[in-house]
Order: structure tokens, then C-alpha cells, then sequence
């Protein structure tokens, strides 16, 4: 069974994050959030991935050729942002003679065991409740628990399932015949044409669709959420360093992942705290925040923060969200 990972959107709720890197590869827990949505894959014995890529997409293949030299991986170009259906569409030369297909969004991390959704008898969606089901697809279940409706952020939501980017689908003819029709009659929901209406127009046609409930999940699309599932990740799958090199007058306080060749003194790092490669960190105080690779910081106070890569601070006690090849000066 293939996997199908959409990895192609402009991520603009993470700038000013994404304007140098793709939303897929920001760090969380010592490694992008590709690589942990890969890795649970190769766990579950996926082995036949396809990436629908675009806005950065250059530096995707870059990280898969050089993190997963040996996997078995399509690209595929979605040269216009035309929504998650139209990127799904955009593949179907390479999986319209497949059975069946996995799709899970490129900016999901997901605690759910896969093979329940792969012997699922029916397609199926991972799903869980939220509190505000008016930001995500939404799905109506009927008395005997199949799909019977699926709406992209309702203004009025009847129901506060929502669709946790997690997919496995059967009849594989029947969606992409779906999606070519809503493209071809320029079918769209909020702009975009959307996978939630092309698997509407499925049950329409009698498609069975039934739901899994997903234990944990975090949409990484926020600040809030990627150092949420950064602590998460950290604590829960024990993510963090254990043989850390003796950093001068520096206090480690775990969970903590501190990549390789850094240089940290006088300083106290954690709790919930990634730092990327080769950074220097001088008489500073860092929790609860993740740190790029190649960063400076001297005599700060940070917490809550998102620091991107290439990055040098100096002099502050705030709350950061900063992207990448930045320089900052509070002394």
C-alpha cells in the first residue's frame, strides 16, 4: 500500500518560520516532523511513499535523499496551491492502479495504532473530538457509525469530530474520479478544492467510510501546538539526551535534546527544550522552547519560545518567535 504525504503548502501560520524552511521539516523533539511522521510509517511496514511537494519543495527531497537515501519515494509536483484534493489528484497517475492508499497530512504527529485503520474493513479517517470544531474538517457519523458528512471548518459544525489528517482509503478509482470532477467543475470550499469534498461526493455514491478515534494529535501548524507536541515527544517516547558531554556550570534539566557540537555554559537548559546542532549558548536560562541549529545565544532568558536557525541573540528576558538567520541585539 502506497502512503501518500502532502508536503506541499506554504505553512503561513508558522511564519516567520516558513518563509526559509518547509512547515514539514521545523524541529520538534531533535528531528523535523516529516521524519517522525516517516518513522512511525516504517514502523507499521509501510515501504512505498509518495510526496506531493511544492512551495520549498527543493529542500524536501534534499532532507529525504540524505535522512531516507533508501526509501522507496515519489515526488510529485503541485506547482499551484489549489488545496489538499488537488493535491491528492495531482498524484493519481502513480496510484490509480493501487487497491488502496494511506494519506497522512505532512504537518500531523499522530499517536494511533496503524494497523487498526489498515484492517479496517471499510476506507476510514482518524478522527478526534475538539473544542473548536469551527478550524478543521468536521465529520457527521450515522447510527451505525459510517460517514455521513463531511464539511472543511463549518461556521455551524453539527458535530466536533474532526479529521485528524489521517487516511485510509478503498476504493481509490472511486476518489480520484471524485476529485476530477469537483476540479473539472471548479467545485471549491473556501477557495480550494478540498479532499473532504471529494469523499463527500464518495458517500454520496455509497462508499462506506467509517471512523477510527486517534489517542493523540497535534495539527504542528501553530507556536503553541509544535512546543506542545515538543514536550509531548520528549517526555512520552523518551526523544531526549541521555549521554550529553559535560557542559561548564550548566544545569540539565530533563526531558532535553541537545544535537550535536554545541557548546552551552553557565546556563541552565530545560525542562522541554530542543537545541539544534552546533549552537552556542552563553549564561542563559532556556525552557519549554525549541532552538534551530547554528544559533547564538548570550545572556538571555527565554521560555515558550521558538528560536529558528542561524540565529544569534543577546540581552533578553522575552517571549520569541523568530525565524531563521536572524540577529538580535536587547543589551
Amino acid at each position: 500500500m502506497k502512503v501518500i504525504i502532502p508536503v506541499a503548502g506554504a505553512g503561513t501560520r508558522f511564519r516567520p518560520h516558513t518563509y526559509t524552511q518547509p512547515k514539514s521539516l521545523i524541529p520538534v523533539a531533535g528531528k523535523p516532523i516529516l521524519a517522525h511522521i516517516i518513522d512511525s510509517l516504517l514502523k507499521a511496514k509501510f515501504t512505498e511513499f509518495v510526496l506531493v511537494i511544492g512551495y520549498l519543495g527543493e529542500k524536501i527531497r534534499q532532507f529525504i535523499h540524505e535522512k531516507y537515501p533508501e526509501l522507496n519515494i515519489v515526488f510529485v509536483e503541485q506547482p499551484q496551491r489549489e488545496g489538499l484534493g488537488h493535491a491528492i489528484w495531482m498524484a493519481h497517475s502513480i496510484i490509480k492502479k493501487d487497491k488502496e492508499i494511506f494519506i497522512v497530512l505532512g504537518d500531523t504527529v499522530f499517536d494511533i495504532d496503524v494497523n487498526m485503520m489498515l484492517e479496517t474493513p471499510t476506507s476510514c479517517l482518524g478522527v478526534q473530538e475538539v473544542r473548536n470544531p469551527r478550524e478543521f474538517g468536521i465529520v457527521e457519523v450515522d447510527n451505525n457509525g459510517f460517514v455521513k458528512k463531511l464539511i472543511e471548518k463549518p461556521k455551524i459544525p453539527h458535530s466536533n469530530l474532526a479529521i485528524v489528517g489521517l487516511y485510509k482509503i478503498k476504493e481509490v478509482e472511486e476518489l480520484i474520479a471524485a476529485l476530477e470532477y469537483n476540479i473539472k467543475n471548479n467545485i471549491r470550499t473556501l477557495g480550494e478544492f478540498q479532499l473532504a469534498d471529494g469523499l463527500q461526493r464518495m458517500i454520496e455514491a455509497g462508499v462506506k467510510i467509517s471512523t477510527i478515534t486517534v489517542n493523540n494529535w497535534y495539527d504542528c501548524g501553530k507556536k503553541e501546538v509544535l512546543l506542545e507536541t515538543n514536550a509531548m515527544l520528549l517526555q512520552r517516547d523518551h526523544l531526549y539526551s541521555v549521554d550529553l558531554p559535560p557542559f561548564d556550570n550548566t544545569i540539565i534539566v530533563h526531558p532535553v535534546c541537545i544535537g550535536t557540537g554545541c557548546q552551552i555554559d553557565n546556563s541552565i537548559i530545560g525542562p522541554y527544550v530542543t537545541i539544534g546542532d552546533n549552537s552556542v549558548i552563553n549564561s542563559s536560562i532556556v525552557k519549554d522552547s525549541i532552538v534551530g541549529s547554528f544559533s547564538n545565544l548570550r545572556d538571555v532568558v527565554i521560555s515558550h519560545s521558538i528560536i529558528g536557525s542561524d540565529t544569534s541573540i543577546t540581552g533578553v528576558s522575552r517571549q520569541l518567535n523568530i525565524g531563521d538567520n536572524a540577529e538580535i541585539n536587547f543589551s
